[in-house]
Parts: C-alpha cells; sequence; structure tokens
C-alpha cells in the first residue's frame, strides 16, 4: 500500500534497515522507525495546529505504545497522550508519562477508575452513566473534579465493529441532566470516531457522517448549558485534514499514522508527512515455487500487496495474504527467493495488535544510523543479544 511512498519519501530508511539487519541487529518480522523523521512529522503537524488554534493529544497505539517515542515526541510539544484502552493507560503510567484522554475508544474497567482518576488525565470519556458515576465516587473521594466527555453517534453514522457505543443525540439532553447533578465531574465536551476518512476515489481526507453528528452534539450540550471547552474529532489526522477540522470547530484531534506518514493518503508519497516506518522480515523458505516469509506483523486492514526482497538488489514481489480466519506465521510472496534473504514491506499497520519487535533508529539521514532500542508490540523493552551494545 505504502511501498511506493517508501521509495519516494525515504529511501534511506531502506538502506538503513538493510544494514541493521546484515549486522545482525535487528530480526525478521520488526518494525523499523525513522526517529528522527517522526520527529520532523510531529513538528508539521503541530505547526499546522497551532495555525488553526487546534490541541493534538498523541496517539501511540500504531507504533507499539512506544514510550522511547512518545517522550522524544512529548519534547516537540504534545499537550498529553491519548490511551485507545486501558492496557495502554497501564502501560504509559508505567513510564510515567502523561495521558491526557482515556476512554475513548475503550472505557476503564471499574476496577481502575481510581487509578485512572489519581493520575489527573485532562479528559475521560464516557458511554454511559454508570460510567460517569464510578468517575464522581473517585473524584469525591480524591477531592479532585475530573472533566469528562461523552461519546456519541446516530444512527446514519459510520460505527466499526467491536466498537458500537455512545449516546445517542436525543438521549443527551436528559445525559446532560443527569451528569450535572454528579458531584466531582464536570461535562466539558463531545467525541466520535471516525470523524475523517481518506476517500480513495476522490483522492482526499474528507468528513465522514460522524462528524456531522459530533458538531450537533455539540450544539445540544450548550443549549443545556455546558460550557464546551472540546470538541474531539480524532480518526485520519494529518496536515491535510487538520484545517477542514478546524473549519468545522474540531478544538482537538489526535494524530497517529500521520507521525510515521503511513496515513491512506500518502500511498503516492505526496503528503507533507514523509514515511519513518516499514516492516523488515526475511525470506524462511519455498514450497512449491513460492516464497514463505517470516510474518508476525500483518494488519488485516493494511492493505498489504507488494515486498521489496534483497539479493543484491532489490527484487519487487505480489504478497499474498493469508485467510482472515489464519495465524499469519508466515507471509508468501508469488516468486521464489533465496532464505535468508532480507524482506521489506510497507503497510497501514497497528503495531499494538501485532507480534513483531520494534527497533528505534536515529541518524539515518545523517549516514550514520544508531539503534536506540528494541521493544515489543506493547511498548517493553528487548534485550539487546550480546554484541549488539555498540550498534
Amino acid at each position: 500500500m505504502l511501498l511506493k511512498a517508501l521509495q519516494k519519501q525515504n529511501p534511506a530508511l531502506m538502506e538503513a534497515a538493510l544494514l541493521l539487519w546484515q549486522q545482525g541487529a535487528i530480526r525478521p518480522d520488526s518494525y523499523v522507525i525513522d526517529v528522527d523523521q517522526v520527529r520532523k512529522n510531529a513538528g508539521l503537524l503541530l505547526e499546522t495546529a497551532a495555525r488553526h488554534g487546534m490541541t493534538l493529544y498523541l496517539m501511540s497505539k500504531q507504533f507499539g505504545r512506544n514510550p522511547m517515542l512518545c517522550k522524544l515526541l512529548l519534547e516537540c510539544g504534545y499537550q498529553g497522550i491519548v490511551a485507545v484502552d486501558f492496557k495502554e493507560a497501564r502501560q504509559l503510567y508505567q513510564h510515567n508519562l502523561p495521558v491526557a484522554h482515556v476512554g475513548h475508544l475503550v472505557q476503564i474497567p471499574s476496577g481502575m477508575v481510581e487509578e485512572v482518576v489519581s493520575h489527573r488525565p485532562e479528559v475521560i470519556t464516557v458511554y454511559s452513566i454508570a460510567k460517569a458515576r464510578e468517575i464522581a465516587k473517585a473524584a469525591v473521594r480524591q477531592g479532585t473534579e475530573q472533566a469528562l466527555l461523552l461519546k456519541v453517534w446516530h444512527p446514519n453514522d459510520l460505527i466499526y465493529p467491536g466498537q458500537e457505543a455512545g449516546f445517542a443525540l436525543n438521549e443527551l439532553p436528559a445525559v446532560i441532566n443527569e451528569i450535572k447533578t454528579l458531584g466531582g465531574v464536570r461535562l466539558v465536551g463531545v467525541t466520535h470516531f471516525p470523524c475523517m476518512l481518506f476517500d480513495s476515489e476522490k483522492g482526499e481526507t474528507l468528513p465522514s457522517p460522524n462528524l456531522k453528528t459530533l458538531i450537533e452534539a455539540k450544539g445540544i450540550l450548550e443549549r443545556e448549558g455546558i460550557h464546551v471547552e472540546q470538541i474531539n474529532g480524532p480518526s485520519a489526522t494529518c496536515v491535510e485534514s487538520i484545517p477542514l477540522l478546524a473549519r468545522y470547530g474540531v478544538t482537538h484531534a489526535e494524530p497517529g499514522h500521520a507521525l510515521t506518514g503511513t496515513m491512506p493518503s500518502n500511498q503516492q508519497g505526496e503528503q507533507p508527512e514523509h514515511v519513518a516506518m516499514l516492516y523488515l522480515t526475511e525470506i524462511s523458505h519455498n514450497h512449491q515455487g513460492r516464497s514463505y516469509c517470516y510474518g508476525g506483523g500483518y494488519y488485516r486492514r493494511g492493505h498489504l500487496s507488494h515486498a521489496l526482497v534483497h539479493d543484491q538488489q532489490w527484487h519487487l514481489s505480489k504478497v499474498l495474504n493469508p485467510a482472515a480466519d489464519s495465524i499469519d506465521y508466515t507471509l508468501s510472496l508469488t516468486e521464489p527467493f533465496a532464505v535468508g534473504c532480507p524482506v521489506v514491506m510497507c503497510f497501514r499497520t497497528q503495531i499494538f495488535v501485532t507480534r513483531s519487535d520494534v527497533a528505534l533508529v536515529a541518524g539515518i539521514h545523517s549516514g550514520q544510523p544508531r539503534l536506540l532500542g528494541i521493544y515489543d508490540s506493547q511498548g517493553s523493552t528487548i534485550p539487546r543479544s550480546t554484541g549488539q551494545e555498540g550498534l
């Protein structure tokens, strides 16, 4: 999906990944991240958001909840991190990282509410009055007041399977009045997902029906006497989409793929954000005229189609994606290659749902790539093998 963009925008990342693989520093089934390019992308996003009066929360799930990369991005000026689920919040808390938004897309379990409130997130999203009450009780016990966002929806909206939740617009007046009676919480805004989507036919990122619902919900809150401080409109947040979000009145957004330049809109390598992440693996074996490379990092919504295999030079090969009901122990290529050849792919991914390693590399564009660390897909450090410490 993004191989062409990688070759156009960041061939140095390919060469650095190949070099580190040849040195034995990284193993198959690894995502290799160009830290310096991620920081450049992050700066472009912040500059664009500042021009349009928007605040950005950092999304970390796409790059494996990586604590080192989160720290480097926070240094760029991000307001805080959004934890897409409670396990991400737990991981980030272990590294004393600021979680600014939690509860969306996954609610806080009852047994974690006290802990999450104690970390003082800027906002918590709630899907139910019951969860709002739990948060209110915890806040009262801790002598604080917690800001809440309401997740909203409309029957005509786009809701992905597994994400069915929220308050219907016609419920909002009663919900708002109920929350007003709770001590310890303060209703400050609304959120929804996905608010922007890439239209492959038109070749641009456009509002989804959900954005209209989000703005209608904001109007309902205001009519009920709520001072709306945050209109949170995540999905497909990038340099291209931020101005449009701002025109709709969105105040907060949450870039993820834009940080690594792996948005669907960047397939031709024409976006300001440059590709900063690739998938590196290796030919495991051949069978009936095809090569099979080590898997573990396949993402079913990633639109993976082609790979580059290095055997003296780079060779393009089509990838045969595994069936949806199969585990990606290996990925099949349509042509035979020698066992042990490195393979590079580039596609839209969500590292946190893979089994992959994550290698952070700096110095690529100065010609001196330096491995900063290797992590698992949840952001925990993987010790380097003997002999790798100086790489």
